[in-house]
């Protein structure tokens, strides 16, 4: 098995750092929602899992992984669940790329099937749905600057942004041959215009995951609770609203999920969205009248991002079936944002 990492190259660094001394033992690629590398191993009977961009670096990659320790270590001590940081490498000279080293996690992803105590009790089933919430609304109170993120993301004119930011990078893709156009999205200037006209007038500030859903998050083996909240790549600062928002775009909207929702089978027993909603509001006290128009922001986001890679499928740079699958996704999406708004 290739590690996509240069073993013997990390050995050495980790000599550096005192992690330990002797070989790297045991070592296994992790599968993981993106393309980004996950090898865990163990060296001198401690567990590691590294994180690196993909072998194929992007333009902001090596950033992206500096980033991520980065809020890694600024949760330390929290109450939100998440990879204990143990060292990070800013320097891509080391393995090719930056990287770095976290506590490995005893967790199981929901998406890819449920163990026999939580496929079997809805009442687990329906802790799961509750703890997530209780993950976000932890991190709606972490105080950004005083852990060290105050320059993180950029907060003045945030709200006043987001539409036009991700208007164009819709616009972008018409440099793709083939694209089927903004035509083929129900609804895609509508909810753009609602957005701009239902804005609210000012954000509380926090720390935002980027991409919250069932796919990236590990639960325990013995309960409902989360073991950890994972892959934070895109995460920035912004109004943790949008993190709750996110989630209910990508939840099931009745007891029968839709086939492109980030749902998990059995579905009986999960929390409704307004269930959500209101132990999020018991959790953390905040006013919750514009929550609709982040849970729309999340369907308008989120589904401009994966039209990007049906674009790219239609003009022959990634898998039709994947683009035609996402395409699907942009679609319900924005039906969902058409239901809320009306």
């Amino acid at each position: 098995m290739d590690p996509g990492v240069d073993l013997a190259a990390l050995e050495r660094w980790m000599d550096g750092q005192g992690l330990g001394s002797g070989p790297l033992e045991r070592a296994q690629r992790l599968a993981g929602g993106t393309q980004n590398i996950l090898l865990r191993f163990t060296r001198a009977g401690r567990g590691y899992v590294l994180r690196r961009p993909p072998p194929v670096l992007r333009a902001n990659s090596n950033e992206t992984m500096r980033r991520e320790a980065r809020v890694l270590a600024a949760l330390a001590g929290s109450a939100v669940p998440h990879p204990g940081l143990i060292a990070a490498c800013p320097d891509e000279d080391v393995i090719g790329a930056a990287f770095y080293l976290m506590e490995p996690i005893d967790g199981f992803n929901a998406t890819q099937g449920l163990p026999p105590l939580h496929a079997g009790d809805a009442a687990v089933r329906r802790r799961m749905g509750l703890a997530m919430v209780e993950a976000i609304a932890a991190l709606s109170k972490v105080d950004y600057r005083a852990v060290g993120l105050a320059d993180f993301g950029k907060l003045d004119g945030w709200l006043e942004r987001q539409v036009g930011r991700w208007a164009a990078q819709l616009a972008s893709y018409a440099e793709l041959p083939g694209w089927t156009g903004p035509e083929a999205i129900p609804g895609v200037e509508k909810v753009a215009r609602w957005l701009d006209a239902h804005r609210p007038d000012a954000i509380q500030p926090g720390i935002i995951h980027g991409d919250f859903h069932f796919a990236n998050v590990l639960f325990r083996h013995d309960s409902g609770e989360l073991a950890a909240v994972v892959d934070w790549e895109l995460c920035t600062l912004g109004d943790p609203l949008l993190v709750l928002g996110w989630l209910i775009a990508t939840w099931p909207e009745g007891d029968a999920p839709h086939a492109t929702d980030v749902a998990i089978t059995p579905w009986e027993g999960f929390a409704t969205p307004d269930e959500l909603t209101a132990h999020f509001a018991a959790q953390t006290g905040r006013d919750l009248a514009h929550l609709d128009w982040f849970a729309v922001l999340a369907c308008y986001k989120l589904g401009i991002i994966l039209e990007g890679t049906h674009a790219r499928a239609c003009a022959g740079k990634a898998p039709r079936e994947v683009g035609d699958r996402l395409h699907a996704h942009t679609i319900h999406l924005f039906q969902r944002a058409l239901r809320r708004i009306a």
